[in-house]
């Protein structure tokens, strides 16, 4: 005869009291759910993992350093059996029985009258998957599970019919360095909820190519401008499609306040009056480098990172940067934009007392199936962008890191 399947129930536990048994590895796992639930947690264990120690050591739980003894589960609603000592953990399962406490065991679900579900979390819906016996429990297809729903919730491509969510307004989403794997997934759903984007060029291109038909999506590079400056005119366009009710994402490559100018369109949206949701994105200032191989910092060469943008040339007049302090640090120079002024760049460097055989590596397109990294020195980074015909979007790392790192991308083998 077939096993009954289990009865899925959600527990509300905020101030109850729930008694854990073991400070172990299961306990380190549950804990940070138990605690997110508003339990009242009693940890009952001789010893305790680090982590399960800092728990009880900020007031998160209540820690009894010693074994297991009958009458610990009384007045409890939940209980988690997980010691290593099977008759105690057999002794506490009576118990829990006994007292019609629901109780979970680490170690035999069958002797169990609960099972710990694999759940998962996204905007506000909690997925819980479990198995219809004891017997056929597997943690790993049951996590499986899991893990494919939330993630089609999350990025967009499971949603329930006729109950597509949207939100009018505008997200300006950070979409990465390029490698559409490296938006995160808050900006991939939000574009899944869009009806229009707004893309920049260096945006990951990818990305649109998953957009439903319906979805409108505008180059801003062709936003016509008219008597407006380019960033003015985006910033109307913007606001022009959130009048209309309509959920705007605005895709930018990188991070949207890492030269990004999101910052201008945040303002000219908030004296709009219309919302504006701001995602942060993977800067190309560190990820691009990373993926070429090349750490910004690392023990004994490198404390500290300082990130500049190259657009405008050291001797310009609108320059805000003081390149005169920038040589004489010793840690990592990251350039963003700055391919075309990078001899003019390395030139004031030296100049201040850079040595002029300091590292440089430019990376051109970051993260992308079209990476490469050109190597040189800040001597001869400016021939070496000629004769190599480096090209924008490029990433410029200057410093002694440059050496340490090794020359292929990390995840190639991938």
């Amino acid at each position: 005869m077939a096993e009954n399947p289990a009865y899925p129930v959600g527990l509300r536990l905020t101030g109850r009291r729930v008694v854990v048994l073991g400070g172990g590895q299961v306990a380190q796992r549950r804990l940070p759910a138990l605690i997110a639930a508003g339990a009242d947690i009693h940890l009952v264990s001789p010893a305790a993992t680090p982590s399960v120690e800092a728990m009880a050591d900020a007031g998160e739980i209540t820690w009894t350093e010693r074994p297991y003894e009958d009458g610990d589960l009384a007045d409890a609603w939940y209980a988690l059996i997980a010691t290593s000592d099977r008759q105690a953990n057999t002794d506490a399962s009576a118990e829990a029985e006994r007292h019609r406490v629901w109780c979970v065991r680490s170690d035999d679900a069958e002797a169990a009258t609960a099972w710990t579900p694999a759940t998962g979390h996204s905007e506000g819906v909690t997925v819980a998957v479990l198995t219809t016996n004891a017997k056929g429990r597997d943690p790993r297809h049951t996590a499986a599970i899991r893990d494919a729903v939330v993630e089609g919730l999350r990025d967009g491509t499971l949603v329930a019919p006729h109950h597509r969510t949207r939100t009018p307004g505008v997200a300006l989403v950070g979409g990465g360095p390029g490698d559409p794997d490296l938006i995160t997934v808050r900006g991939r759903r939000l574009l899944a909820e869009a009806d229009v984007v707004i893309a920049d060029r260096l945006g990951p291109r990818d990305l649109l190519a998953e957009l439903p038909p319906h979805v409108e999506v505008i180059d801003a590079a062709k936003i016509p401008y008219g008597r407006f400056m380019a960033q003015e005119a985006i910033n109307n366009a913007l606001i022009e499609h959130a009048k209309q009710g309509k959920s705007v994402v605005r895709l930018k490559g990188g991070d949207p306040f890492v030269f990004g100018r999101g910052m201008e369109e945040a303002q000219a949206l908030a004296e709009a009056g219309i919302a504006c949701t701001v995602v942060p994105g993977i800067s190309s200032s560190i990820s691009v480098p990373g993926a070429a191989g090349i750490p910004v910092t690392h023990r004994g060469v490198a404390h500290e990172f300082t990130v500049v943008s190259g657009h405008v040339a050291p001797d310009d007049e609108r320059s805000l940067v003081d390149w005169a302090a920038l040589a004489r640090l010793r840690g990592t120079l990251v350039v963003l934009m700055g391919v075309d002024k990078i001899g003019r760049i390395a030139e004031t460097l030296i100049a201040h007392g850079r040595p002029a055989d300091t590292p440089v590596a430019l990376v051109q397109e970051g993260t992308t199936a079209a990476q490469r990294r050109v190597d040189a020195t800040l001597a001869t980074v400016a021939e070496t962008v000629r004769a190599e015909d480096v090209k924008p979007p490029a990433v410029i790392v200057i410093g002694e890191v440059v050496n340490v790192g090794v020359h292929s991308p990390l995840n190639a083998s991938e």
